[in-house]
């Protein structure tokens, strides 16, 4: 159970790394900066903050379900397809400056962290509250990137 954890840590915090670099100056860039945000943006720091408590749950979550996922091919494909659309907005959102084409990316990833949610809700009981901080985060981040595309 700890390597699987270790791994998964390691894993998700690659694409947080990988994110952040994709992102560049993205968040204190003109374009950004001049984008008419949604009032309820939180400040940055928020967004390092629940990252890393997302992705830390997200590896508990992930740990647990690969004990009890018959199917870990199903499970692996699950978590890949969320690595990649992880990965994928950042670059996409700050350095293509595409927030339509983020905004469809947040939401698949949105929809993707839903599924995985209820699909394993029988297997992990309890356990599937690891994955609501991703969901609801998810959530924020989806009406965030909405209001960046309405209003600009």
């Amino acid at each position: 159970m700890i390597a699987r954890l270790l791994i998964f840590l390691v894993v998700n915090f690659a694409a947080l790394a990988l994110g952040g670099l994709a992102t560049k100056n993205g968040v204190s860039s003109d374009w950004y900066t001049h984008l008419n945000k949604a009032p309820w943006t939180p400040p940055g720091w928020v967004f390092g903050a629940a990252w890393t408590s997302i992705m830390v749950c997200y590896a508990i979550y992930m740990a647990y379900a690969w004990n009890v996922q018959a199917d870990k091919k199903y499970l692996l494909t699950l978590f890949i397809a969320q690595w990649i659309l992880n990965v994928a907005w950042n670059p996409v959102f700050f350095a293509y400056q595409l927030p339509i084409i983020g905004l469809v990316i947040i939401l698949a990833l949105t929809v993707l962290i839903g599924y995985i949610l209820l699909s394993e809700l029988n297997l992990l009981k309890v356990k599937s509250l690891l994955l609501a901080p991703y969901f609801i985060w998810l959530l924020i981040a989806s009406s965030l990137n909405a209001y960046i595309v309405i209003k600009n």
